[in-house]
């Protein structure tokens, strides 16, 4: 199994826009988000490493993006308090959402990607509606009592973390809200429906910074960055360090595994990293 991991780097792309904030995949892998403190959200081929199109208008750091089912549309948040649904194919802005209090961590479409989440310092998650013209968030998640720092959305629910410690779930269709206290410094896998621990994941180094973590394409693996310059592997069921990526001297802060293949993407400092399985070979 660890020879079908991505630990050959393919690819470096020095993205230019000062500190990379995030690194995302879209949904089918065909291309990816870099979100940069120069307030710029690029988009980029990751099979050859070449840049795609920049979008502008946030007024400071870019923080994250997502794109939609369908690859039509990006959003993207920043520390200017702005959530921003774009165009992929023209790069225009074609709504812009204020209503947060401070600067907006992270964002995410619902499945149909009409509605658009976004979480903030504010201790708010906001939802917004992408069809409408009005500007007003049309329902707000005040529940967290700290900072949000991430958002998924799963079926007719809404996972939210915070940096109070606690998972947040909320079920659409019956109202309802559960909180689980996972406390901080490790990552956790819980039963979603009865909070139960499943496993844990130690090893990395996660003390000052905000740190990406996710699962590869098999479910197979649990995967984090980490501050002392390395990607960690972990056996999702085991839960022991399978293997791990040297990438430099720099907090790897955020990674994004591509739905389909073996193949990831890391970000540290001001470069973006695409690794694929040591057998791959890239069309030439």
């Amino acid at each position: 199994m660890a020879q079908t991991l991505p630990t050959k780097e393919v690819h470096t792309m020095d993205c230019k826009q000062k500190a990379v904030r995030a690194v995302r995949f879209n949904a089918d892998g065909n291309y990816c988000m870099t979100c940069g403190s120069d307030k710029s959200l690029k988009l980029w081929n990751p099979h050859n490493g070449l840049p795609l199109k920049t979008y502008i208008g946030h007024g400071y750091d870019v923080l994250d993006a997502k794109g939609s089912v369908d690859n039509g549309h990006l959003c993207s948040c920043g520390a200017d308090k702005q959530v921003i649904l774009w165009d992929v194919a023209t790069g225009q802005m074609l709504r812009k959402f204020r209503g947060h209090a401070g600067k907006v961590n992270c964002v995410c479409f619902n499945e149909e990607s009409t509605v658009i989440f976004s979480g903030s310092i504010d201790a708010c998650v906001n939802a917004w509606d992408c069809r409408s013209r009005k500007t007003d968030p049309i329902q707000v998640l005040n529940e967290a009592k700290d900072s949000v720092s991430s958002i998924q959305i799963s079926d007719a629910e809404i996972l939210t973390g915070s940096v109070d410690k606690y998972i947040r779930r909320y079920d659409v269709r019956n109202g309802k809200m559960v909180a689980d206290c996972i406390g901080h410094g490790r990552l956790r896998l819980l039963d979603k429906d009865t909070g139960e621990l499943l496993g844990e994941y130690m090893g990395h180094q996660n003390t000052q910074y905000v740190i990406d973590n996710c699962l590869n394409e098999k479910d197979t693996h649990v995967v984090s960055g980490s501050e002392d310059g390395k990607i960690y592997f972990w056996d999702l069921i085991e839960g022991s360090v399978t293997m791990t990526d040297k990438v430099g001297s720099g907090a790897v802060h955020s990674v994004s595994f591509h739905p389909l293949e073996a193949c990831m993407l890391s970000a540290s400092e001001t470069k973006v990293h695409v690794w694929r399985e040591p057998s791959f070979e890239a069309d030439t």
